[in-house]
């Protein structure tokens, strides 16, 4: 059974999309967390409204720490598109603005992901502090889709110890 919604009488997975503004860490590692914790039950996608030139190496090596990937991941461009094509979007941070497009059905969400450098923390410290805050997220965004939509056998084995956590 997957977390799923009709669409033009066509069932299919659910969609998530991540946004920031360079698409090159915050909203990258919540994509990845997001199909490493739901893997196929939840079509995930992420981009930003102004990408950068490549992946933050940072983003890449706390999330090979807990086994997640960005393999084959690029920044990628906001898109009015990808917008109308998702049931779900994060904003992951303030800075990215985004703009409803006609047609686009999706709540929109921001989290205010935590920011370790304004406590004076860099470097693989800092990333692994927010890896952790936005997979605390992730996790309870994944809850939340299961108690409207009854995934929680399939999420169960998926976060193991892990406990859900909600987040302001």
């Amino acid at each position: 059974m997957s977390y799923i919604h009709h669409h033009e009488d066509v069932t299919e997975p659910a969609h998530v999309l991540f946004v920031c503004v360079r698409n090159s860490g915050k909203s990258q590692m919540a994509a990845a967390l997001m199909r490493q914790l739901a893997g196929d039950r939840v079509l995930v996608t992420s981009a930003g409204t102004a990408p950068g030139a490549r992946l933050n190496q940072e983003s890449a090596a706390s999330l090979a720490e807990i086994g997640a990937s960005l393999d084959g991941e690029f920044p990628k461009q906001l898109t009015d598109e990808m917008l109308r094509e998702a049931d779900r979007v994060i904003v992951l941070g303030t800075e990215a603005q985004v703009v409803r497009p006609e047609g686009m059905r999706a709540t929109v969400e921001v989290w205010q992901t935590d920011e370790p450098s304004l406590r004076g923390i860099t470097g693989a410290e800092r990333m692994r502090l927010v890896r952790d805050d936005i997979r605390h997220r992730v996790e309870a965004l994944l809850t939340e889709m299961d108690a409207n939509h009854g995934i929680a056998a399939q999420l169960r084995p998926v976060l193991g110890e892990h406990s859900p956590t909600v987040l302001p």
